[in-house]
């Protein structure tokens, strides 16, 4: 007990305590939304035909995406729902990873068992030299 009642140790113990919570945060704040990296993302589409769904706008994805990349923007994702097949991996995406967390845990929640979001999005696909294709 007196390792916790001297100062240094109680500012030892606080940082670490921080610490802990600043590396569990992330994960707690995805809401349920599981996450893969780009090698994973490829891998999940090689060997299990999942489906990379771009939520950016139109302008946005037509300026180039992952190659064979659906775009289904947020706004329109509840009309198109019914369009994304729940017995396929979903790999949603974004620009930056923000976006397609929230959505990747609402399809999560509504029946889509294998959806996830790439980590940093579109722009962690390209620092890792992956293609893009531009649409039409």
């Amino acid at each position: 007990m007196d390792f916790f009642l001297e100062q240094t140790n109680i500012l030892l113990v606080v940082v670490a305590v921080t610490a802990v919570v600043a590396l569990a945060l992330p994960s707690f704040l995805k809401g349920g939304a599981k996450s893969v990296n780009v090698q994973q993302a490829v891998q999940l589409a090689n060997h299990k035909q999942a489906v990379f769904v771009d939520i950016r706008n139109h302008d946005a994805f037509k300026a180039g995406s992952i190659p064979q990349a659906r775009n289904i923007p947020i706004a329109d994702l509840a009309n198109k729902l019914n369009s994304l097949a729940k017995d396929k991996p979903i790999i949603v995406f974004c620009e930056h990873g923000r976006d397609s967390v929230r959505v990747g845990a609402d399809l999560r929640k509504k029946g889509y068992a294998e959806a996830v979001t790439l980590d940093g999005g579109l722009r962690n696909w390209l620092k890792e030299g992956m293609p893009i294709s531009k649409k039409s």
